[in-house]
């Protein structure tokens, strides 16, 4: 009954996650989700979290989770800040942060939580479109603006940016913030951690979901110099000061200290895009050049919602976008090496 809404709910379009089936032997190519389960180190960490201790409260800081992360970057903890997955940390970025007289800046093709982030915050924003080859170029972020967010690698896109593309961009913007969203940046892309120590305006945003495995537990984190967090925890304690849960916290300090295990997924899932490309392309497809654990790409002679209706009905799901520009592509997660031949064989029988 709607008449009991407050006003805003009547003009919010939610974002529409990928979908999550019940479909027997599926192959689950739609969500980015790792093909890889989390480390063993991780699930005996979090199956030894599992006892007495869970009556009480976790640590409100997440102390131990965020210094790790300063620790392996070379930077104080009071420049980490932690939450339940990267799409609460950004929702607490885009309330402390980026919310200005000028409008917010960002690609016109990109995450689609954004512009539903700014309806539900107020945010004014524009959107900057992408090229003719889809990249971003920073060149048209110049001018007045309020702030900029910037995926990195771009999704859906899967293309990256150079670091120095990047610092370009936090030289011509130093009394703006630049949030770069770094959700998948460990499958090919500069991280710009290493940029923070140096302008005042850069924050980076991280995920445990895809290089770690850890989708079903929901950790991400924010790195930026103390202003930038400061800002953020003011938000985030005005609204949960709980937000990790303690198998969170014990599963997460695992996951990143078993640098072992990550990097030998991390490189697994590098190879299998690489072959999934020429394979793709084998078949005739486009594939943009991608640094992420997906692939972005389109047939010259068949309609991406056809292509993405025909694989379902063989329990293959990627993802389809019916949106301007890109209603032809198909975002495609790059799974195990198995995963990966029985969608080019799928296709290669649509394709006839």
């Amino acid at each position: 009954m709607s008449r009991f809404w407050s006003p805003i709910v009547h003009s919010l379009t939610p974002y529409v996650a990928g979908e999550q089936p019940r479909i027997h032997g599926l192959i689950k190519l739609n969500t980015n989700e790792n093909p890889y389960g989390p480390s063993p180190r991780t699930l005996a960490a979090i199956k030894a979290a599992v006892d007495d201790t869970l009556r009480l409260y976790p640590d409100p800081t997440g102390l131990a989770l965020r210094q790790v992360i300063a620790d392996s970057h070379g930077l104080s903890v009071d420049e980490v800040f932690v939450g339940n997955g990267s799409d609460e940390v950004l929702a607490h970025c885009f309330q402390a942060l980026l919310n200005h007289d000028q409008p917010l800046l960002f690609p016109d093709i990109s995450y689609s939580f954004y512009p539903t982030y700014c309806r539900l915050y107020g945010i004014d924003f524009r959107t900057i479109p992408l090229d003719a080859a889809m990249q971003v170029q920073v060149a048209d972020y110049k001018g007045p603006c309020g702030a900029i967010i910037l995926p990195n690698p771009n999704a859906p896109t899967g293309i990256a940016l150079p670091l120095a593309e990047i610092e370009t961009l936090l030289r011509d913007h130093p009394d703006q913030v630049v949030v770069i969203d770094e959700a998948y940046v460990d499958f090919g892309a500069e991280s710009a951690i290493p940029l923070v120590k140096t302008y005042p305006n850069l924050l980076v945003i991280h995920t445990f979901s895809k290089s770690r495995s850890l989708a079903g537990l929901r950790v991400g984190f924010a790195v930026g110099q103390r202003p930038l967090i400061e800002a953020m925890e003011r938000v985030k304690d005005s609204f949960n000061s709980y937000p990790l849960d303690r198998l969170a916290l014990a599963g997460a300090v695992a996951a990143w200290t078993d640098q072992d295990w990550f990097e030998t997924q991390r490189q697994r899932i590098i190879a299998s895009r690489e072959t999934l490309t020429v394979a793709l392309q084998r078949l005739g497809f486009e594939v943009l050049p991608s640094a992420a654990n997906f692939l972005f790409a389109r047939h010259p002679d068949r309609a991406g919602k056809e292509l993405a209706a025909a694989l379902r009905e063989k329990a293959i799901l990627i993802r389809h976008f019916q949106k301007d520009r890109i209603g032809d592509f198909l975002r495609i997660t790059v799974g195990t090496e198995a995963e990966c031949a029985r969608l080019v064989t799928a296709l290669g029988e649509v394709l006839g």
